[in-house]
């Protein structure tokens, strides 16, 4: 699939996009650096890798290069936690509009790329572990079609239905005697 380019344009015409004017129009917050960032066609196949093959979040298959980003990383340092968060969500709506352009939707569900350190409103929120430095969770998809794989939990409850894991488990039990 060829890569979709979100403009400042798509961005303010998209419902959510444009009640992150502020964002957009601040030429202290590099929203350029990330509009032209998600438009790359191997940072969104990367994005859809994450869901399908590793069943994170599609952020989380490019977010160590995004905060690697000179711009990025130098604004995030710099800004209050109160500013940074509306750049962080604003991210977030352009990932949707990414992730739905290439035929995906919205599960409902937040997938984890963080662990916050104690907050402070004079200084920039990071992390102390995880994936993300900056981001401590990302909204999950999952294809129109339906996904190509189960995830782990999925086949836990198909396999616990029909009783396949009970079978198992008391085969592994008698042969560890």
């Amino acid at each position: 699939m060829s890569a979709v380019t979100v403009t400042r344009k798509n961005f303010l015409e998209d419902r959510q996009g444009r009640t992150f004017s502020d964002v957009l129009n601040d030429p202290a917050q590099p929203f350029d650096d990330v509009l032209s960032f998600f438009s790359d066609s191997n940072r969104q196949r990367r994005m859809e890798e994450s869901e399908i093959h590793h069943d994170r979040a599609p952020l989380a298959g490019v977010i160590r290069e995004l905060e690697a980003e000179p711009a990025i990383d130098e604004y995030f340092a710099a800004a209050p936690s109160v500013e940074t968060k509306r750049f962080r969500q604003a991210i977030g709506v352009l990932v949707r509009i990414v992730m739905e352009r290439r035929g995906w939707k919205k599960t409902g569900r937040k997938g984890s790329m963080g662990v916050r350190a104690t907050a402070s409103a004079d200084h920039s929120s990071y992390n102390t572990g995880g994936l993300a430095f900056w981001f401590v969770r990302a909204e999950r998809y999952e294809l129109g079609r339906g996904m190509p794989f189960e995830s782990v939990s999925q086949r836990c409850k198909r396999l616990e239905s029909c009783g396949q894991l009970e079978r198992d488990s008391s085969l592994a039990s008698s042969h560890k005697r």
